[in-house]
């Protein structure tokens, strides 16, 4: 924007009838375009840096059709798996001279559409993180969210480049190493019903189920927060388990809460794991076993991804699956001889 003088602002029209020029070639010069003659390029800079004349950002942007800017679409702002993969992002954002604009849909997957729309009209690009909308909504979106850059999702729309983890096998892990220490009786703790990571978990314990046709697994009803593992202490220890697999470290933690409010030890009583190794997750008492996720790369990677799209209007030649690591600490242990112990306290 102009610098004001008087009662009126220093405009684009004031800077060509001092340089001598038209108002399109004021602005040709000010967004960049080399195709202006250098010497006449030169007059108009000369003009406006004489009456101090600033472009409009806004009007900038919109001349060139770009914001340098990006949004992303998360499902719930809250849990610090997102909040890392966004720091991930802005960070490597940031390094090429784009910023980040945030949309959370408070895991309203009615929502997602409606944002993921909305964002994309303001921004030069799109990442749309671990969505819960269905799969045909989302195929029937991909083209018009162009360019964009799915984490946790995958469409058949050729152009999106999909930066996925592999909880399937990340589960299954979990769930060997909880037979390996002699539990032959496991709960699974799910996640939001919509969400694909847990169906990819779901799938896994299938494959599990399959190749251990002696362990006794059970699936109980959960969700994504630390308020779910809380909640779901009854229904747990109900289900007689000796080991529990939670859809992520905020819903094991809030069970491992909920359990020692009761006096049930962990893991003399009943072993815990998570999924995405947290930064908190060391640090609970005890420590939470989990399946580490390189969080923070995959938003460096999804920018790299987009920065292919914005400057060469093609996807990347890439579909990145991450491998979870397995991080084993205090929270699971061999089983106990008596089972888990029933609602109300500990085994006597």
């Amino acid at each position: 924007m102009g610098r004001r003088t008087g009662t009126r602002r220093i405009g684009i029209a004031d800077v060509a009838i001092k340089a001598g020029v038209s108002h399109a070639t004021v602005s040709r010069v000010m967004n960049g375009n080399f195709t202006v003659d250098p010497a006449i390029a030169q007059r108009v800079r000369d003009a406006a840096a004489e009456l101090n004349y600033q472009p409009n950002p806004v009007g900038r942007s919109l001349a060139l059709g770009k914001t340098d800017t990006i949004g992303i679409v998360v499902p719930d702002l809250a849990n610090p798996t997102f909040q890392a993969i966004l720091r991930g992002l802005s960070m490597a954002a940031a390094q090429d001279g784009y910023r980040v604009l945030i949309a959370d849909s408070s895991e309203v997957s009615s929502e997602e559409a409606i944002l993921a729309g909305e964002a994309r009209r303001r921004c030069d690009g799109l990442v749309l993180c671990a969505p819960r909308m269905g799969d045909a909504e989302l195929e029937e979106l991909a083209p018009s969210l162009h360019p964009m850059v799915l984490i946790n999702r995958s469409t058949t729309e050729t152009r999106v480049p999909s930066l996925e983890v592999d909880y399937s096998q990340g589960v299954q892990e979990l769930a060997e190493h909880l037979v390996g220490l002699g539990h032959t009786s496991i709960a699974f703790l799910a996640g939001p019903a919509r969400s694909a990571s847990n169906r990819a978990r779901m799938a896994g314990l299938d494959k599990f189920r399959a190749a251990h046709p002696g362990i006794e697994l059970r699936m109980l009803e959960g969700g994504s927060s630390f308020e779910t593992g809380h909640e779901a202490v009854d229904e747990v220890l109900a289900s007689g388990a000796t080991g529990v697999l939670a859809f992520n470290d905020l819903v094991a933690m809030g069970l491992l809460s909920g359990l020692h409010e009761r006096g049930i030890r962990v893991p003399e009583d009943i072993s815990i794991t998570g999924f995405d190794d947290i930064p908190f997750a060391r640090y609970t008492t005890p420590p939470l076993t989990t399946a580490a996720v390189p969080i923070t790369e995959l938003g460096e990677r999804a920018w790299h991804s987009m920065r292919a799209l914005i400057r060469n209007a093609e996807a990347p030649d890439e579909e990145t699956t991450f491998q979870p690591r397995l991080e084993i600490r205090g929270s699971t242990g061999p089983a106990g001889h008596q089972g888990a112990p029933a609602p109300g306290g500990r085994p006597g």
